[in-house]
């Protein structure tokens, strides 16, 4: 299994999962034209992407769903309640596939897992992704997971990552600085910061340290705010972790995204 982060950040998200027999996407919080650009510079064509798996209804999560779907027909899957907020805003009804939260299901040779987070959204949802026959040392299973907005981390979300060779995780803000925006009015500082909000630099990093002897290798900081956090907030709050953990941490910038790799 390959993936590339396309993008991610307040403004827009969207990742690329590649394996032998399916290239899906997860979100796709880009306009179309854009998305199509992105996913070209992987090396992969947008009329070979054969799903995409939304997590919530926000508009920097769904923005292309609805011309992505109507030009290259792909399917998407939604729980029930996320499906129903999104429709009506799209011009072109997509090929919904349903599933339960805290499923788990099969899509071509992709394993998922879907389990709830806690976010201002209808019903929204962090994946795990696992690919590999696991039966040689040729195709051995792989596993990443994707968790991207929520206000804080229950218990069931450590268990779910523990075992995961990638990991996606948001890492939101910087509480001071979010504090020192004059743009964000005091209602929409206190949703961010809130449960149902977004996670901080501080709150990752709690959450990465609670997790013990996890099975990662890799670790991406994503969806950083544009201008509540900072590379510089980032490495005073990790600083001491990247030095004694056995995995990679790494910073996705705001808007920035990661080349296809390996899981």
């Amino acid at each position: 299994m390959q993936f590339s982060i396309l993008g991610s950040s307040s403004s827009g998200n969207s990742g690329l999962l590649v394996t032998e027999n399916c290239r899906v996407l997860v979100d796709a919080g880009f306009s179309c034209k854009r998305l199509c650009g992105m996913i070209e510079e992987q090396g992969v064509r947008p009329d070979d992407i054969d799903a995409i798996f939304v997590t919530h209804e926000h508009c920097d999560h769904t923005a292309g769903i609805s011309t992505f779907a109507k030009k290259f027909n792909p399917a998407v899957y939604a729980n029930l309640m996320t499906a129903r907020a999104i429709e009506p805003k799209l011009k072109h009804k997509p090929q919904w596939r349903i599933f339960n939260t805290g499923s788990t299901f099969q899509f071509r040779d992709l394993t998922i897992e879907s389990f709830s987070l806690p976010h201002d959204a209808h019903d929204p949802v962090g994946f795990k992704f696992a690919s590999g026959r696991g039966d040689d040392l040729f195709s051995p299973i792989k596993r990443l997971a994707w968790l991207i907005d929520l206000g804080f981390a229950p218990q069931h979300i450590g268990e779910r990552i523990r075992d995961v060779d990638t990991l996606v995780v948001e890492s939101n803000y910087c509480p001071h600085l979010l504090e020192q925006d004059e743009r964000r009015p005091w209602s929409l500082k206190q949703r961010i910061s809130g449960r149902h909000g977004h996670l901080s630099n501080g709150a990752a990093r709690n959450l990465l340290e609670s997790i013990g002897e996890p099975s990662w290798n890799q670790v991406f900081l994503a969806h950083l705010s544009q201008d509540c956090n900072s590379p510089e907030a980032i490495q005073n709050e990790f600083s001491s972790l990247r030095e004694r953990a056995r995995y990679r941490i790494d910073t996705i910038a705001a808007g920035g995204g990661t080349d296809l790799q390996q899981v």
